[in-house]
């Protein structure tokens, strides 16, 4: 099927949805579907569930957010379960204002945009769907048709409360065109969309002295006042404020503690009573959930005037701070250069992750505990085994400061960086050192950095830059110990009957003469020493490797040095340790000979085909490596 066809079918599909009745056909609807009459709070949290919840050791994580917003996780459950869930059951929540504080780049904005775009899609769904009298300019709700005297009624047949009043428009619309016949009403189906102003609103601040409240309520057409003779003619209004447009739907109020006072006070009437004052009109109802953002500095100089209370008491205030999860991070950057024209350039590993541990270092507070220290506390956060702490310790740190992630670097600066370096040395491959060092002169030009943060983000490019370092041997050393393959394999094989031999104590045979020798403990010690292994805890750790052999011969698995990961670790430090004259020689020699070449040819082919890196990015990575080990 090609695009046009696809365009047709598109078409077609949207057509099929439309819905025209009357009231009485919708109340048909209704009884058989009752979340047709649910409130928009309603809407929004049920489209939040339908995605699905998993649930995570922290708490949940919401299928609706996973893939655009990253390690917000505890901030948007907080939101949903405390904002949404107790909206959706009319609760008190419902009444207020949902305020987003955070930094910037934290992630507010696109938590709003997707709840925006989610709803458009939603309403198109069987679950989503909402209907509306038609022709209304605020896309009314038909139930506001029935009476108040009879409402009683209609919650004991239908079990559905009705909340608001119809609007003056269609008051007159009901008297004139239908002569007080609700059940003749014209209902359609409407379908949410921004572009189009049905179901969301947007409202930014500009400058107060010639913004007009009129943007947000809608303003008399005096062009039909010579038709209509009143200006409290309905028909004289044009009911286009983006209250009126987001009706049903959400209005998203854009950096809301700058807007003047006059566009402010509108809301409080809207979210304790859900309506609004409009022209010379009685209160005209609205159901719109309203949800603003605004950073930390604004929010405290709001909160600080006192002629403010009102509105601050009408406001849940939700704090959404930076990501503090290091894997999470690196996901943040990933996404934000696969959406953008720098995609096709080769980033070798680990260039986004220790761009990310220098994100986070300038986010994380020094613990309270002297010997844990931020690195640590870094790797506790993202879930990664640090000697002697665990969750419990993650768990104790994230109370110290209940601000922790409410400054730092934010995730822009460092695509800002990235994007820098590639333009100005025009470069296909950049790697970690690429980015650092853009990172570090990015400081001097970045607005908000005072001379003291500028100190304490070097020291930070400074431990980033010796994660780098021990990353980059990691590297080289199991590129290494890959093209020496049989080499670790003869190795491992000499240390199990070495320590078969010790655990046994039974007694090893010269494979040439056949003697008896005693087991070899300087070889073993040699390898346990290369992860720690105390003389100690030796004879433990060595029953243990024995325990791991007869489990994978007991399932008749073949046991090699990948099979126990502390013992591959140590094969493979030992096995570099006796390599890294080789790596020395083979790294910075300007002239190697054809062995050396050989084998720098087989690992920089190891670190393409089995790491990730082009020819450029294993080449720097080798020279450095070997600049580092040459010191």
């Amino acid at each position: 099927m090609n695009f046009m066809e696809k365009l047709h079918q598109d078409r077609l599909e949207q057509n099929k949805l439309k819905w025209e009745g009357t009231f009485l056909d919708y109340l048909e609807l209704v009884k058989e579907h009752p979340y047709l009459a649910q409130s928009a709070h309603s809407r929004i949290y049920k489209m939040i569930r339908d995605e699905g919840v998993e649930e995570l050791e922290s708490g949940k994580r919401y299928n609706f957010f996973k893939d655009e917003l990253f390690g917000l996780e505890e901030a948007i459950e907080r939101i949903v379960e405390e904002y949404f869930h107790p909206a959706a059951k009319r609760l008190d929540v419902k009444k207020r204002i949902l305020l987003l504080m955070g930094p910037v780049s934290g992630g507010k904005s696109t938590f709003v945009s997707l709840l925006k775009r989610g709803l458009e899609r939603y309403t198109l769904t069987d679950q989503g769907a909402v209907y509306a009298i038609k022709g209304c300019p605020m896309y009314e709700n038909p139930l506001h048709l029935i009476p108040e005297n009879l409402r009683d009624d209609f919650y004991q047949d239908y079990g559905i409360k009705i909340e608001g009043s119809l609007s003056p428009l269609n008051t007159m619309k009901l008297e004139k065109d239908y002569h007080g016949k609700i059940e003749d009403v014209k209902v359609e189906r409407i379908f949410f969309s921004e572009d189009k102003r049905v179901g969301i609103g947007t409202f930014s601040p500009s400058d107060p002295k010639s913004q007009d409240i009129a943007d947000l309520t809608g303003s008399i057409d005096f062009s039909t006042i010579a038709t209509y003779g009143s200006e409290s003619d309905p028909r004289a209004y044009r009911f286009d404020g983006e209250l009126n447009k987001a009706n049903r739907g959400i209005m998203e109020f854009q950096e809301m503690l700058k807007c003047d006072e006059k566009f402010l006070w509108h809301l409080l009437s809207l979210t304790q009573e859900g309506n609004f004052k409009a022209g010379r009109f009685a209160l005209i109802s609205a159901d719109e959930m309203i949800v603003a953002h605004t950073n930390e500095a604004e929010y405290r100089a709001f909160i600080s005037n006192k002629k403010n209370e009102a509105l601050h008491s009408r406001m849940i205030v939700m704090p959404v701070p930076y990501n503090l999860k290091l894997d999470e991070e690196e996901r943040i950057y990933q996404k934000m250069i696969s959406e953008s024209d720098i995609k096709d350039v080769h980033i070798a590993p680990h260039t986004l992750r220790i761009a990310a541990i220098f994100s986070l270092l300038t986010r994380l507070k020094e613990p309270k505990q002297a010997n844990i220290g931020l690195l640590k506390k870094l790797y506790l956060y993202n879930g990664q085994n640090v000697e002697g702490y665990n969750n419990v310790d993650a768990a104790e740190l994230k109370k110290e400061f209940s601000d922790e992630g409410m400054s730092g670097i934010d995730p822009r600066y460092v695509i800002n960086r990235i994007s820098s370096t590639i333009i100005k040395k025009e470069m296909q491959s950049i790697n970690a050192l690429d980015v650092l060092r853009s990172l570090k002169d990015g400081l001097d030009s970045h607005p908000s950095i005072s001379e003291k943060q500028k100190e304490n983000y070097l020291d930070y490019i400074s431990i980033a830059r010796k994660e780098y370092d021990t990353l980059a041997k990691k590297e080289v050393q199991k590129a290494f110990v890959y093209s020496y393959e049989e080499s670790a394999k003869t190795l491992l094989d000499n240390y199990l009957d070495n320590v078969e031999a010790y655990c046994n104590q039974t007694k090893l045979h010269d494979p040439l003469t056949g003697e008896e020798m005693k087991e070899d403990e300087k070889l073993m010690r040699s390898i346990e020493e290369q992860i720690g292994i105390s003389e100690n805890a030796k004879r433990t750790f060595r029953e243990e490797i024995l325990i791991r052999i007869s489990a994978y011969a007991r399932k008749g698995k073949k046991f090699d040095y990948k099979s126990h990961e502390r013992l591959q670790e140590a094969i493979q430090k030992k096995l570099f340790a006796d390599l890294k004259d080789v790596v020395k020689i083979t790294t910075s020699t300007k002239t190697p000979d054809e062995r050396q070449l050989k084998k720098m040819n087989e690992v920089i082919a190891t670190l393409i085909d089995e790491y990730g890196y082009n020819a450029a990015s294993a080449n720097d990575l080798l020279k450095y490596v070997g600049s580092l080990l040459n010191r």
